[in-house]
């Protein structure tokens, strides 16, 4: 690995830390939508897999550190993964200290990034030995798993019985692509319509506003008027270990720990369960909500680290809730990533670890330093002037642009009847982590009827 490779991967570590500081203090994105066509995209440039992994790890590094910023101000999430903060941060909020909700959060999240990143590389190597035998039962591994988070979702009966049906359709239409001479029979569609599923609620909203009956029954809101209270500025270098007391330092580290070790379970139960748990006991509102908020951010980032290092050092194939969402584009992405020629083949795990640590390193440096010292202006600058939809337009246009590129014309087509069943069944409570694990399972499921 020369010093230019390096300087690259530095670069595009800033560059990922930068666009996703901004990115992740939009209200309402979620992690897989803005994290997930950007990665895939990159690959399907042939960008080197070396500054696709670093860019990735500074991005979803940035992202977390950031989300939790209009949770503070405002009690809008940033992202999906914050919105079990928000009550503990509307506590800090109501008692004046919504600076020091965005100081607790961030630190957690610094917290969570340097136990989750030595974790994950310590349970990767325990489980390489068994890489091979894991391999073999892909398929299977993938149905369990639907399954075992169908049961995990609000609408379990419902999350069951469609698993087969869902993986009619996606097979049904790549059978339909094959059969019309669109891709050659040894070309698998899989980009875009994992991406259909990542648009799925978004798109079946925009298709519902068709209706007149529909629109009719909306109520315009008008203008939503949100108070941003002036910031004191932090002076010197911010110390996350400072910012916290002993003990909330120890509870992120411990749930860091926790997510990290049960990276392949939902990363949202994992941290409503635990960020209660480990705050319930305090009386005091103040401090509870503090505990609660420290040890939620360090989970969730890392969940979301653990979650795509150890399949990606370990085994090559996306087992965890992250490794099939956010992180699925550095495991699949054909024809340039595959199951079986990926980041996991290319990289050995010192280059997995010099590419994380870098894009961890840049993301914490300038992301932390800014989350701290202008979080309010910031928000104030991204809740005036980068308006939500402006964001949801341009990842569905890049979402049109990978399914023509997937199978032409006809799987723009294909792509949207898969957003819309996959946000009908999301709105009536199917779990997006169901519908990936499908994904990767339909070959093997109907191969089992051939």
């Amino acid at each position: 690995m020369d010093m230019m490779l390096i300087l690259q991967m530095v670069l595009a570590s800033i560059g990922g830390a930068a666009l996703y500081t901004i990115i992740g203090i939009a209200p309402g994105t979620d992690e897989t939508a803005v994290l997930a066509p950007v990665t895939i995209a990159l690959a399907l440039l042939e960008v080197s897999p070396y500054i696709i992994l670093a860019f990735f790890i500074s991005a979803i590094v940035a992202k977390k550190l950031t989300d939790s910023i209009p949770v503070a101000v405002a009690g809008i999430p940033g992202g999906v993964m914050a919105a079990p903060m928000v009550e503990h941060a509307m506590v800090l909020k109501r008692h004046g200290l919504p600076e020091v909700s965005i100081k607790k959060m961030a630190s957690g999240s610094v917290v969570g990034t340097f136990v989750s990143i030595p974790v994950s590389f310590l349970i990767a190597s325990l489980i390489i030995p068994y890489a091979d035998e894991i391999s073999k039962y892909a398929g299977l591994i993938f149905f369990l798993g639907a399954v075992f988070l169908a049961l995990m979702t609000r609408n379990k009966l419902l999350s069951l019985a469609i698993i087969v049906p869902f993986a009619l359709m996606i097979q049904g239409l790549r059978h339909l692509y094959w059969g019309l001479d669109i891709v050659p029979e040894d070309t698998t569609v899989f980009v875009s319509f994992f991406l259909g599923i990542t648009i799925g609620p978004i798109a079946f909203t925009l298709f519902e506003l068709l209706s007149k009956k529909k629109r009719k029954k909306l109520s315009g809101l008008g203008d939503k008027e949100i108070a941003l209270k002036k910031s004191v500025k932090e002076k010197g270098i911010p110390n996350p270990f400072k910012i916290l007391t002993g003990r909330e330092t120890g509870s992120a580290a411990f749930g860091s720990f926790i997510g990290s070790v049960t990276f392949f379970l939902s990363p949202v139960g994992m941290t409503v369960f635990l960020g209660e748990v480990l705050s319930r006991h305090i009386k005091d509102p103040v401090k509870r909500a503090s505990r609660a908020i420290s040890t939620m951010d360090g989970l969730t980032n890392a969940s979301y680290i653990s979650g795509t290092l150890i399949p990606l050092i370990a085994i090559g194939l996306p087992l965890s809730p992250m490794a099939i969402g956010p992180a699925a584009g550095l495991f699949n992405a054909p024809p340039v990533f595959t199951p079986e020629h990926n980041i996991h083949h290319i990289l050995s795990k010192g280059e997995i670890m010099t590419a994380t640590i870098i894009g961890a390193v840049c993301a914490l440096v300038i992301t932390y330093f800014v989350t701290i010292k202008y979080a309010s202006q910031i928000c104030a600058f991204v809740f005036r002037f980068v308006p939500h939809e402006a964001l949801i337009g341009l990842f569905a246009g890049l979402v049109v642009m990978l399914a023509f590129m997937d199978a032409g014309v006809l799987n723009i087509f294909g792509t949207i009847l898969i957003a819309l069943v996959a946000g009908l069944l999301h709105r009536k409570g199917v779990n997006y982590g169901v519908m990936f694990m499908i994904l990767y399972a339909a070959p093997w499921m109907l191969g089992l009827f051939s």
